[in-house]
């Protein structure tokens, strides 16, 4: 069926948005960060402790109509009640996600049966795509790998989009099949008498078969492990590699997304949105697997996460902190990658009860309620939104599909209490979240733009603050360039553009997404889609947080960019810029690491051999493969994330400062014969606290080497 997300950005209740030729290039090193159309609004003196900078030229990727969503479960007998799916597209929500979690391995579609678990009635396949066609949302489906067969999947296929109609796109084979006892805990079904990933990838290759046999549009979804959680690095007994390398090496060119599930299990709310920190790092592991396994294919390859909560049982679910989780964590990952994010979940049921900030949490996982009680204590009524509900409806109320996310980024003396989002929406006029994370201070912020001019007047106001019904209309309460933020909020600007000014005034589309073409010691070159319009040029800028820095320009869709340090990491848009002068809406991000020299006299060959979510066991391989011996070596690298760290080493002297770890020889290893003629082999136990991904540069005695696999 054709995707509605909803028919107009305006809501009957007043809120306005309710989530709605040349083969090489001149290059241009800029020795200046380039701020691009500052808004008067930057030289307004500083009155807040905060400072809000929001480049819309430095862009994060386009808002699919799939980016919100939400878990249904075939128990919950409130699934299909005539008010969800008005409150589902009251808050922006275009997935939905079936038939719930883990039941979806005991699940048999066909006869609406769970063998072993419980199936309320009216929940079954049809009645669920009712809900989903009234809701305007696209069902992501999980075909059932833990009873089931690629033959009972296939058929499913066919039924939903051949014989029905229902043109549903998203199918994941399984859910989290990584739980099925193969590192020690199980709790998901698997009835295969081989539970490795070795299995599941051999019968994900089938079931992909099977199923696009039936339906060659349908979107096949491997399931992986989160990097930096368990069981990410773990290796079972026999088995040569983890859960996402052995997967990944077999999938790669057979599936369309991967699935992940993020649940940081922090012990309150406040420690819960500290942890979204971690997202980035980890969705850009996953990325960068993704990446090395596909090859060209990669780019067709997309991220779901299709669970998510601050827990995974036994936390405080529905008071306010969880609704800023949920808004924080879900655009967070939408910013880093992912095409859709699902809360888990709808309604679920009530837990220990607990007093949060003065407010009742029923430990209720899901986003409404369901009227159960706990310990003599009832929730509201059925279908009453809980916390993490008005944290998604925040997010319906920043974008619509098809808008840009921008940079956006706080300094100032609130340190990490306060953080912000942004959106370049199709019209030109800009989005702004604002989070105030502190459970009892206001914070005032200064509004700072790049790449956008505010036209004169207030910008309207929406706000999900103690003491508000819900997110309500509070326009008269900023300005372009300030607004006070009140504990534990969460506040929706939108700004319009000056007439004549940003991306709205352009007479050129976003080039499409760059893609690299070659990738040596220090040379990239990029191509991309051409933008629509007449292009003057196109320019490559490269994010430095929230200002960019131009790389280079051509007249034609191609570009080479020279003298980039061997294995940095770059993340670059592409912006067209027409003949007046007006630059378009950026591309989509592309993040890309510059080679190590093939000449270099030595090479360096690290890898993860084992490890257990949040520690690890690496292995350094070190040769001089030049004219000259080498006697006493001195080894230098640099973690890419800031939670890595080194604990203990074994054959080496291996310390670490911040980010930078030294290594220096044994009395054992000291002599590195030249050309190759042997190596010197050392090893720690390391640290992560979130992503691991793999040092992109090692020196040798101030030498930077090739680094091989």
């Amino acid at each position: 069926m054709p995707f509605r997300r909803r028919p107009a950005r305006r809501r009957t209740d007043g809120l306005r948005r309710p989530l709605a030729a040349m083969a090489s290039a001149a290059l241009a090193m800029a020795a200046a960060i380039v701020p691009l159309a500052t808004s008067a609004a930057a030289d307004a003196a500083a009155t807040g402790d905060t400072t809000v900078t929001v480049n819309a030229n430095a862009g994060l990727g386009t808002v699919t109509s799939t980016a919100l969503g939400a878990n249904t479960a075939v128990w919950d007998a409130y699934m299909n009640d005539p008010g969800v799916a008005p409150l589902y597209r009251a808050a922006g929500i275009g997935a939905l996600r079936y038939p719930g979690g883990s039941y979806a391995d005991l699940y048999h579609w066909v006869d609406n049966t769970a063998p072993g678990g419980y199936v309320a009635p009216g929940t079954g396949f049809d009645s669920f795509m009712g809900t989903a066609k009234a809701s305007g949302a696209q069902p992501i489906l999980i075909a059932n790998y833990g009873s089931g067969t690629a033959q009972e999947a296939a058929d499913w296929v066919r039924y939903a989009n051949i014989t029905k109609g229902y043109g549903a796109r998203y199918w994941e084979i399984g859910n989290e099949l990584y739980g099925n006892g193969v590192y020690g805990s199980g709790w998901e079904n698997d009835t295969h008498a081989d539970k490795t990933p070795d299995q599941y990838a051999r019968e994900v290759t089938s079931y992909a078969a099977a199923m696009k046999a039936v339906d060659p549009t349908v979107k096949i979804g491997a399931v992986l492990t989160m990097p930096g959680n368990w069981p990410d690095g773990s290796v079972a007994a026999g088995d040569t590699g983890d859960w996402n390398n052995t997967v990944l090496a077999a999938v790669a060119h057979d599936i369309d997304f991967v699935s992940v599930h993020w649940y940081p299990n922090t012990s309150d709310g406040d420690q819960s949105l500290a942890a979204v920190r971690q997202l980035p790092g980890e969705l850009h592991e996953v990325r960068d697997l993704v990446d090395r396994y596909a090859g060209a294919d990669s780019a067709h390859i997309g991220i779901a996460m299709t669970e998510v909560n601050s827990n995974s049982g036994g936390g405080a679910f529905t008071s306010r902190p969880n609704g800023l989780f949920t808004a924080e964590a879900m655009m967070t990952a939408l910013e880093n990658g992912v095409f859709t994010v699902d809360w888990w979940d709808t309604h679920n049921s009530a837990g220990t009860i607990s007093t949060v900030g003065g407010e009742t949490d029923y430990g209720d996982m899901g986003m409404l309620s369901n009227g159960s009680c706990s310990g003599g204590v009832c929730e509201p009524a059925v279908n009453t939104p809980f916390a993490p509900y008005y944290g998604i409806k925040t997010l319906g109320a920043l974008s619509d599909p098809g808008d840009s996310m921008v940079a956006s980024g706080t300094s100032g003396t609130s340190g990490s209490e306060v953080s912000s989002h942004a959106v370049l929406r199709s019209d030109g006029d800009l989005g702004v979240l604002l989070l105030n994370k502190s459970s009892g201070t206001e914070h005032t912020v200064d509004l700072r733009y790049l790449g956008f001019t505010a036209a004169s007047g207030a910008p309207e106001v929406q706000r999900w603050a103690p003491g508000d019904d819900g997110l309500v209309d509070a326009t008269g309460t900023a300005t372009a360039d300030s607004v006070t933020l009140a504990p534990y909020s969460i506040t929706v600007l939108t700004l319009h553009p000056k007439s004549g000014t940003g991306s709205a005034a352009a007479t050129v589309g976003a080039p499409g997404t760059p893609r690299t073409t070659t990738v040596g010691a220090g040379t990239v070159g990029l191509s991309w889609p051409a933008a629509t319009g007449t292009v003057d040029r196109y320019e490559v800028y490269e994010q430095l947080g929230t200002n960019i820095q131009l790389l280079g320009s051509s007249t034609g869709t191609s570009v080479t960019l020279s003298n980039l340090p061997a294995g940095s990491r770059h993340t670059v848009n592409v912006l067209a810029r027409d003949k007046a002068g007006h630059l378009s809406r950026p591309s989509a991000p592309l993040t890309f690491t510059a080679a190590t020299p093939d000449d270099s006299t030595c090479t360096v060959s690290y890898q993860v051999t084992s490890g257990w979510g949040n520690g690890f066991v690496s292995t350094v391989v070190v040769r001089n493969v030049g004219p000259a011996d080498i006697d006493g070596w001195t080894l230098t690298f640099d973690w890419p994330s800031a939670g890595q760290s080194v604990s203990s080493s074994w054959n080496a002297n291996v310390t670490g400062d911040g980010r930078h770890v030294h290594v220096t020889n044994t009395d054992s290893n000291a002599e590195l014969a030249p050309n190759g003629g042997n190596s010197a082999t050392f090893g720690f136990v390391g640290a992560n606290d979130g992503a691991n991904p793999a040092p992109t540069s090692f020196s040798l005695n101030g030498t930077v080497c090739r680094t091989v696999s």
